[in-house]
C-alpha cells in the first residue's frame, strides 16, 4: 500500500500548511525538536503567516491533533472493512487494515495523537487534551461495533466495547513506541497479531484464527 495514505492530503491555505507540517515533522522528530522554522519553511510560508494563524507552537500543536483526528478518520472512514455486515468482521477488518499500512518509515504509520500526548502530556494542557480527544473518540468509534459484536457472539462480564477500544489503542500506541525503537514495523505486526488472536478467543470464533 501506498503510505501516503497514512498522510492528511496536501492543501493549498497557509494554515492548513501548517498543520500538515507539524504532523509531519512532529512524526519524524517529535515536538519538542521541532522549530516554529522548520514549520514554516517545510509549509512555505512566513513566520508572520505562522502567528497570524497561531498564538504559539503549543496552539499549532493543539490545532494540528484536531486536524490529524479529521484526516486519519476520513481515512478509516473510506476504508472496506466498513462494508462487512457482521460488527466482528468490522473490528477484524480494521485491524487487518492497521496491519496493512503499517509499512515505510516509522514516521509514516505512527500516530501524531500518540506521540504529541506522551511527549507534552505535563507541558501543555491543550495539547495533551487534544492528543488524548483525539485517540480516546477512534477508540469510541471501534466501540460501537464491539459492543454490537458483544450483544451478538457474548463476552465475559466486565468486558465492555468501550474498553475493548481503548485497551486496542493501548496496544497499537505501545507498539509505536516499540517500533521507534527497534526502526521498523515489527513491533506492530507483531502486536496486531495477538490482539488479533485474543479478541477471536474472547468471542469464540475459530473460524477466523
Amino acid at each position: 500500500m501506498n503510505t501516503s495514505r497514512t498522510l492528511p492530503a496536501k492543501t493549498e491555505n497557509a494554515r492548513s500548511k501548517l498543520l500538515d507540517a507539524a504532523i509531519a515533522l512532529v512524526r519524524q522528530q517529535g515536538f519538542s525538536a521541532t522549530t516554529v522554522d522548520q514549520l514554516c519553511g517545510m509549509a512555505g510560508v512566513t513566520k508572520g503567516a505562522f502567528f497570524h494563524h497561531f498564538a504559539s507552537k503549543d496552539a499549532l500543536g493543539a490545532a494540528a491533533a484536531e486536524h490529524w483526528t479529521a484526516t486519519s478518520s476520513a481515512l478509516f472512514m473510506e476504508a472496506d472493512f466498513n462494508r462487512h455486515d457482521d460488527p466482528l468482521d468490522r473490528y477484524l477488518g480494521y485491524l487487518d487494515f492497521r496491519d496493512e499500512i503499517a509499512t515505510g518509515e516509522v514516521s509514516e504509520f505512527t500516530c501524531y495523537a500518540g506521540t504529541s500526548l506522551q511527549e507534552c502530556y505535563g507541558s501543555s494542557d491543550a495539547i495533551r487534551d487534544a492528543a488524548y480527544q483525539s485517540i480516546a473518540g477512534h477508540s469510541d468509534r471501534l466501540a460501537e461495533d464491539l459492543d454490537q459484536s458483544i450483544a451478538k457472539y457474548g463476552a465475559p462480564e466486565g468486558v465492555t466495547g468501550l474498553s475493548l477500544g481503548l485497551y486496542t489503542q493501548a496496544v497499537l500506541q505501545g507498539a509505536f513506541i516499540l517500533a521507534k525503537g527497534q526502526g521498523n514495523a515489527e513491533p506492530v505486526h507483531d502486536a496486531i497479531a495477538h490482539l488479533r488472536r485474543y479478541i477471536l478467543m474472547l468471542f469464540g470464533r475459530t473460524d477466523r484464527m
